[in-house]
């Protein structure tokens, strides 16, 4: 049985987003703490119960990568909500709209002038010698000066109960459709609670989203053609692929379902062609267009690349996105956002060290017992070492690592990540957490209210991922 005894809630000495270091609860939390406690411990494994009914009726599931084979899984969602004032996630989404537009500047001036590396912003080789640099890129000017148009920052609270950025996603960033249905989950389990609360909205993001992509089609005089370009099946993101086209109207097509001709792309169709003027394309570069990339890819269209430098198609991200997604570029943000906009970061980064630097190199190879290690441009929490849990065998294998390729290469201190009031089993217990909000930039700006919390649901765990055995929560953005 659950106790809720919010006088005697562990306390880890990390930022609790709803309980005070003295267990009682934060200002925006009283009214939830209460109705759990008023629930009682039983009631609430019941509600639990439902939610996970819920999500299997709903179908969400993710799929995880193991050992060679594709396990779809249900969504892991935990019932209690996380909460933030609206007050403060006013200046968290300006900062964040103030990120994407600094971070479209540098990718334009990567892409054409080039005026970062000629006054010594940033070193050339940092951005040349990535592998994310598109050469088949250069010259190019998308619409409204934005590559990219969907990002996903991820989030996180130090003991000091400050936001940090913590990376920038930037090339198929993803997540979105689970904030959404978790907001769904919320509704049918504690529909009283809601009515309680002045909780900002967020069902508008298909729409919103919508609406970016319409603002980059090159035809003017009619409606768009809006398509979201999937992998396939096979994808562990293909459940959030088909809801996203479902919810804005769009066609959901994979690579065979669209063919070049003189230059424009077409839709395959029982009606016959149907040209296209936007791709939503959750796939990478690499895969995008055979004649221009890997010769090998089934899961991309001929021919795209020309049809984009000539104007006749919208992509989104733009191919070539992918240089600003880089843990080594992200250390460089706050410069970009002085340098772009004259403006001072509304968002602090994390402190980051740089491998390639050979002061920096020496630094981290001396601390690895005390430092987070991640590659440069891996996601979903893969290739990271988390020193003061590793062996001595681990951090020597990344000694190693670190020294045979510098530039691949980060370390930023272990973060007293925030915690949140989760049920592990029979337990309530405090479990470390992110956020990842998305912003849109097209001809408009928009940021979500609040975003994906991810939540750690193994006792003690740092580690957030889904596909690491972490799970999700509703956050909610409340007045008052």
């Amino acid at each position: 049985m659950i106790n809720i005894d919010w006088k005697h809630y562990p306390q880890t000495g990390s930022y609790d987003e709803l309980v005070g270091p003295d267990g009682t609860p934060r200002q925006t939390a009283h009214a939830l703490l209460e109705y759990l406690a008023g629930l009682g411990g039983s009631e609430l494994l019941n509600r639990r119960k439902a939610a996970e009914q819920a999500i299997r009726a709903m179908g969400i599931t993710f799929t995880v990568y193991s050992d060679g084979a594709n396990i779809d899984r249900l969504w892991p969602f935990d019932i209690i909500p996380r909460i933030i004032r609206a007050t403060e996630w006013q200046g968290v989404a300006k900062g964040l709209s103030q990120r994407l537009r600094a971070l479209n500047c540098f990718i334009e001036d990567v892409y054409n002038a080039q005026h970062i590396f000629r006054d010594k912003i940033m070193p050339a080789e940092l951005i040349f010698e990535a592998g994310n640099y598109r050469q088949a890129c250069a010259g190019m000017h998308p619409a409204h000066g934005a590559w990219a148009h969907i990002c996903g920052s991820d989030l996180v609270r130090d003991r000091d109960g400050q936001f940090y950025v913590l990376e920038d996603n930037l090339r198929v960033p993803s997540g979105v459709s689970y904030m959404l249905e978790n907001r769904r989950i919320t509704k049918r389990v504690f529909p009283e609670l809601l009515a309680s609360y002045q909780i900002a909205p967020i069902g508008e993001y298909p729409a919103q989203l919508f609406d970016t992509l319409a603002s980059l089609s090159p035809r003017s005089d009619e409606p768009p053609e809006i398509v979201v370009l999937t992998p396939g099946i096979y994808n562990s993101a293909y459940f959030e692929h088909a809801f996203l086209a479902q919810q804005m109207g769009a066609e959901l097509v994979e690579g065979g379902d669209l063919v070049v001709e003189d230059d424009y792309v077409y839709m395959r169709t029982v009606k016959g062609l149907v040209r296209v003027d936007v791709i939503y394309r959750r796939i990478d570069d690499q895969f995008l267009d055979p004649q221009r990339f890997r010769a090998d890819s089934a899961l991309g269209v001929p021919g795209l690349m020309r049809a984009w430098r000539k104007g006749n198609i919208a992509i989104a991200n733009a191919p070539g996105t992918g240089v600003a997604d880089d843990k080594v570029v992200y250390a460089f943000v706050p410069a970009m956002i002085r340098y772009y906009l004259d403006e001072e970061p509304l968002l602090p980064n994390l402190p980051t060290y740089l491998c390639h630097d050979p002061v920096q190199r020496q630094h981290v190879l001396g601390h690895l017992g005390e430092l987070v290690v991640k590659p440069a441009n891996e996601s979903g929490g893969y290739g990271i070492m988390i020193g003061p849990a590793a062996n001595k065998a681990t951090r020597e294998k990344f000694a190693e690592l670190i020294t045979a390729n510098p530039r691949n290469y980060v370390a930023q201190p272990v973060l007293s990540l925030s915690t949140a009031p989760t049920i592990l089993g029979r337990e309530l217990l405090p479990c470390h957490v992110d956020l990842r909000p998305f912003t849109l930039q097209g001809a408009a700006s928009y940021v979500t209210a609040g975003g994906l919390t991810r939540v750690a649901m193994r006792r003690g765990s740092l580690v957030v991922n889904s596909s690491q055995g972490g799970g999700s929560k509703d956050t909610w953005i409340v007045a008052g």
